[in-house]
């Protein structure tokens, strides 16, 4: 099958130029080619949970994508799904989409407020929307958990053929919710309830659904945009035991040794500097304190997280094998990435009873040594395995340390011509939306769309830098804030100023994460003059954009559970 062609009304129409037409003859001119995009986005991944990264899972459809692309080594989002996924698709700051933080999660003082939604608000112009105005296909198949109502569901907001999962997760194998917060777990079809098919494993079927969708229109010479938000590797965590298996005694030594061995992995596929230290993050268990047993279920929950890594990228190399059976491989941009990092919350106990055990007990869940990761099934691997997944960074999902926000972006395909490299350039969720629109020939919307007045874009395009014609991003100068749940970050250059509330820790740090991705050196003391400049850049964006205190006490696990633990 030949690429895709551009029409030329539609080139004339992105350009922003008028179209006319004339009866004269006019010699023919080849027609560019747009190319297909596949946004594929990982759940909870930490930033060395893949192999480019220095990881021990075995993931080489990912890694095939990262010989023949760029990686980004220095790439930040949010530290939670929602507001993520909010800037991902639109390219504007979460205090501006609606969604600076999941909904579940929003205290009651800040309900009410424009700009404290949990969902997508209808200032913003989705990704999605402006790809098919210009005449993409638009698919997605995954968790979706930007709103559950007609208006806010993806059929809604740009997207031609979806499967989507509302919610902040749901089981893998079958239609149940996976937390007591939920009555049912909320699967919809193009707009319309869904039923899950009874052979249903959350990574097979959005590829399955994927493919399904762009067979749909293979015929026609339109490409598509196909965005796939895994549930892998969310809570609970659960994968074929075949996949599970192939990692048995993998992580028997504990989550000391096998962050060391992230960290020289990392350090040797050039993912952080030589020398990086990495600080043990705080309250994390000491693993000769475990009974063997104790240690045996903590082993067996990572073998279950790999497995489920595993599994996804199997169920990627489907889609690129399908793809090149229908020659659309060469003409198709990869971009892969994770919401947030690794997931840290603390559902199983080190004996593996859990805090929500009462409810496991009402709808059949267990956490069993001899079924972990299957059918019935609840896993999730905890903080102090979260700090393999994150290493060498410090902390985990929620937390505005880099373990937080720094995760694998790779981006493969035509127009990328700085192949098979890793960059340590800064990049930013925000910058993804500019970009894709940039390499599918598709303008920014520039503030106004349809006639009616949106919030800017306030990302950067990357397609230069990708093709070597640049060699920075984001000017040393230029500061781009974020908060969420209380926890705050300042970027500006090469360097980081961070304030953990979730750590309980009421002091803003400033750190050079280009060469100490560890944060393990706070430079607050020694760089004074920076630090007082970067904290008043920070008072200028939350102020800019309407970033609303925090109440006493707040803390976002408790505030999803409150009402339903034991």
């Amino acid at each position: 099958m030949l690429p895709k062609p551009m029409s030329i009304a539609v080139a004339l129409l992105t350009a922003g130029l008028s179209v006319s037409f004339s009866t004269s003859a006019q010699p023919a001119e080849a027609e560019p080619t747009r190319p297909n995009i596949v946004l594929i986005l990982a759940d909870d991944l930490g930033f060395t949970d893949i192999s480019p990264f220095g990881g021990e899972i075995n993931t080489p459809n990912i890694a095939a994508l990262a010989e023949a692309g760029l990686s980004f080594t220095n790439y930040h989002t949010a530290g939670s799904c929602a507001p993520a996924r909010a800037m991902l698709l639109t390219g504007v700051d979460s205090h501006r989409n609606g969604v600076p933080n999941i909904p579940e999660a929003l205290p009651a003082e800040q309900q009410g407020h424009e700009n404290y939604l949990g969902v997508l608000n209808d200032k913003v112009v989705t990704l999605s929307t402006m790809l098919r105005e210009t005449g993409y296909h638009t698919y997605m198949t995954g968790k979706w958990h930007l709103g559950h109502t007609p208006e806010l569901l993806p059929s809604a907001r740009g997207f031609e053929r979806t499967i989507a999962m509302a919610d902040t997760g749901a089981d893998n194998w079958e239609q149940r919710p996976y937390l007591p917060i939920y009555d049912k777990a909320n699967w919809y079809a193009d707009g319309k309830e869904h039923t899950l098919p009874d052979d249903f494993y959350s990574s097979k079927y959005f590829i399955d659904k994927t493919i399904e969708f762009i067979a749909e229109n293979e015929a026609d010479e339109n490409p598509f945009f196909a965005y796939i938000p895994f549930q892998a590797v969310h809570m609970p965590v659960q994968a074929p035991r075949e996949f599970s298996d192939k990692y048995a005694g993998m992580y028997d030594e504990g989550w000391a040794v096998m962050r060391e061995k992230r960290r020289q992995g990392a350090v040797a596929a050039g993912v952080v500097p030589p020398g990086t230290e990495a600080i043990v993050t705080p309250g994390t268990l000491q693993w000769n304190s475990l009974s063997d047993e104790q240690k045996r279920h903590h082993a067996r929950r990572m073998e279950v997280y790999a497995g489920m890594v595993d599994a996804m990228d199997m169920h990627i190399g489907r889609l690129m094998d399908y793809l090149k059976t229908i020659g659309e491989f060469e003409n198709t941009i990869f971009i892969f990435t994770s919401d947030n990092g690794a997931e840290g919350s603390n559902l199983i106990n080190v004996d593996a009873t859990s805090m929500l055990g009462n409810w496991f007990d009402q709808v059949g869940y267990n956490a069993d040594y001899a079924t972990l990761g299957e059918k019935g099934s609840f896993n999730a691997i905890g903080p102090n395995n979260a700090t393999i997944a994150a290493s060498p960074l410090a902390y985990y999902k929620f937390y505005a340390s880099e373990g937080g926000l720094r995760v694998p972006l790779i981006i493969s395909g035509p127009g990328i011509n700085r192949r098979g490299g890793k960059t340590d350039e800064f990049v930013f969720v925000t910058d993804l939306t500019p970009t894709i629109l940039s390499l599918a020939g598709a303008e920014d919307h520039g503030g106004s769309f349809n006639g009616n007045t949106k919030e800017p874009i306030s990302g950067k395009d990357l397609s230069n830098f990708l093709t070597g014609s640049t060699q920075s991003v984001h000017q040393e100068t230029e500061s781009i804030g974020y908060e969420l749940g209380g926890n705050r970050a300042l970027f500006q250059g090469d360097y980081k100023i961070v304030f953990n509330r979730s750590a309980n820790d009421n002091a803003w740090h400033l750190f050079n994460i280009k060469t100490d991705p560890g944060e393990s050196k706070d430079l607050a003391e020694a760089e004074p003059a920076r630090f007082a400049r970067m904290t008043s850049d920070y008072e200028a964006y939350a102020e800019a954009n309407n970033v609303l205190p925090m109440p006493e006490g707040y803390d976002q696990r408790r505030e999803i559970f409150r009402g339903v633990l034991n």
